[in-house]
């Protein structure tokens, strides 16, 4: 049965989108997810929403029990996952209020627990394509049609946080290859892959990275600014793309079945 669950802000945490809502508090063996559970359905499909940063965004971003969030999820029955996750852009093309259907990963994180797997098994789970495709395309066709302007592909750069970037990493980055940069993709991709998950991610470019000499210096204030405007947009695609995903099936689910030693 497909259940999917909404991971992030970008105004799918607002109750009033679901049919017949309650919430619900799950304790997991990581302690407790990063808020209560929101459960309800739109367009007949079951949905659980999750704020990772806090109702009220007061986690920040190396404090996200990650674990927590997606086994909470997986626990009551989510077999698919939509994250949010606001992020800079570091390409010219890439304008603040564009989407990135995210296709890759870099990791830069340094503090946080990425495998359930830490204690009598080890799990070498693959991830040369790190997001569902099948999940992706949908997503991508569904913001074609809305004509909302959107990069069907893109690598984001995962940082540690909180703080941002200096210049001379900004560009290091675009060096790299990374086309945005954010603080929250990794590691909850790679758990939802070791939890068998179908797993997207919809970003929501809130501003120029740094390495933009012809830009001033990004601000909190500013990048609340350009969510704020955005999110429409953002709930727009995801309770449009929702009944489609109703059939999906793929093979994010089985990687799991060939990783553990």
């Amino acid at each position: 049965m497909i259940k999917i669950g909404i991971i992030g802000g970008s105004g799918m945490d607002d109750p009033n989108l679901l049919d017949s809502y309650e919430k619900v508090d799950v304790m997991t063996p990581y302690g407790h997810p990063s808020s209560s559970i929101t459960q309800g359905t739109i367009s007949g499909i079951p949905i659980a929403i999750l704020a990772r940063h806090g109702k009220k965004h007061q986690i920040m971003p190396t404090n996200v029990n990650n674990r927590a969030n997606i086994w909470a999820l997986k626990h009551i029955g989510c077999s698919h996952i939509i994250a949010t996750t606001a992020v800079g852009s570091l390409k010219e093309e890439v304008k603040p209020g564009d989407l990135v259907l995210i296709d890759q990963f870099i990791d830069r994180t340094t503090k946080r627990h990425k495998t359930f797997y830490d204690k009598d098994r080890v799990c070498h789970i693959p991830m040369a394509e790190p997001f569902c495709d099948k999940l992706r395309n949908i997503l991508i066709q569904t913001s074609q049609e809305l004509m909302i302007n959107t990069h069907p592909k893109g690598t984001v750069v995962t940082v540690e946080g909180p703080r941002f970037s200096t210049k001379a990493e900004s560009n290091m980055f675009r060096m790299w290859g990374a086309d945005i940069i954010n603080m929250s993709t990794v590691p909850e991709v790679v758990l939802a892959r070791e939890a068998g998950l179908c797993y997207a991610s919809v970003a929501m470019s809130t501003d120029y990275d740094c390495w933009r000499e012809s830009t001033e210096a990004v601000t909190f204030e500013e990048v609340l600014r350009v969510m704020k405007e955005n999110s429409e947009k953002v709930k727009r695609l995801i309770l449009t793309a929702i009944p489609r995903i109703a059939h999906l099936e793929c093979k994010c689910k089985e990687d799991i079945n060939s990783s553990l030693i």
